[in-house]
């Protein structure tokens, strides 16, 4: 009773009436209740808080033993952590197919964000179309890791200068990329028809269409070419530039996730293009690849 009273002392007002006495006292004894609940809820609560980090640091190592099996960038991955408002971002694939910088070999650099692990598979396929990897090595930069490789022809020794079989490189490795990254296919023009997840947007090939050419000395010009990227798009481009008799030397074709990017060291008749025929080169690429695509059962 000591202690109930004390309790009402502190919430409640005593009154000289014996009913509002009981009443009071009632309260009294409800109060010190609700006293010893709110102390059996600490209680249990402190004693979840100590089982907590136990069950937190089982689901880490859960989380932790399937890495290998389950790509970093997963929507899974996040749900197990308890971030499933948090997005993981996905880094732009890039695939640059290099002429220039080694006169003996075609340099291939693929780029993904860290997520590239050794690319054996990758070294493998480009085996099955006859090329030797004679040299590999990686470094990182800001932008990520970068797998850079030295191909030559097995038959030959020589660098690859067939523009079929360095866009069979190309989409070899891409197809690789989305293979064991699934993720990246919603990034590249190539997930629309092979992709697990197909790009959410297309690109307006009017806007991404840049094309300059400029003199590179007095033997040759350098072509630039910025466009949507498709499938087959390296081999239509060196053919619509020797269907007008202008030589392709070199160049670098670069794959930036739904864009291409290609320079192209040319020539005609070893000189530098002239002016005019610079505005011809510009208006067929042009024309090729801005076109209205049209089904052939429309004509």
């Amino acid at each position: 009773m000591s202690v109930a009273m004390a309790a009402c002392s502190l919430g409640l007002h005593l009154s000289p009436d014996n009913n509002n006495n009981n009443n009071n006292n009632n309260n009294c004894f409800k109060v010190l209740e609700k006293s010893i609940c709110s102390v059996s809820m600490l209680k249990t609560t402190s004693m979840y808080d100590t089982i907590k980090p136990s069950s937190i640091l089982h689901k880490t190592r859960l989380s932790s033993s399937g890495f290998t099996i389950i790509p970093r960038a997963t929507a899974i991955s996040n749900v197990e952590d308890g971030n499933q408002g948090v997005a993981d971002i996905v880094p732009t694939p890039i695939v640059i197919i290099d002429q220039d910088s080694d006169p003996d070999a075609t340099v291939v650099e693929i780029t993904f964000g860290d997520r590239l692990g050794a690319l054996l598979d990758t070294m493998n396929a480009l085996k099955n179309l006859g090329l030797n990897v004679v040299k590999a090595n990686v470094y990182l930069d800001s932008s990520g890791k970068h797998n850079k490789f030295s191909i030559t022809k097995a038959d030959t020794g020589r660098k690859v200068d067939d523009p079929e079989l360095l866009e069979a490189i190309r989409l070899t490795i891409l197809n690789n990329m989305i293979t064991y990254h699934p993720e990246s296919s919603a990034q590249l023009a190539l997930g629309a028809a092979f992709g697990l997840l197909p790009p959410k947007e297309q690109v307006d090939v009017d806007i991404a269409t840049h094309l300059t050419v400029s003199d590179d000395g007095i033997d040759r010009s350098l072509l630039y070419v910025e466009t949507a990227d498709r499938p087959g798009l390296l081999v239509d481009l060196v053919k619509i530039i020797t269907d007008i008799n202008i030589a392709v030397e070199s160049g670098e074709f670069d794959t930036e996730g739904l864009l291409a990017k290609a320079k192209f060291h040319v020539n005609y008749q070893g000189k530098a293009i002239i002016r005019p025929l610079q505005l011809v080169l510009v208006n067929s690429l042009r024309y090729f690849l801005t076109r209205p695509s049209t089904e052939e059962s429309s004509f």
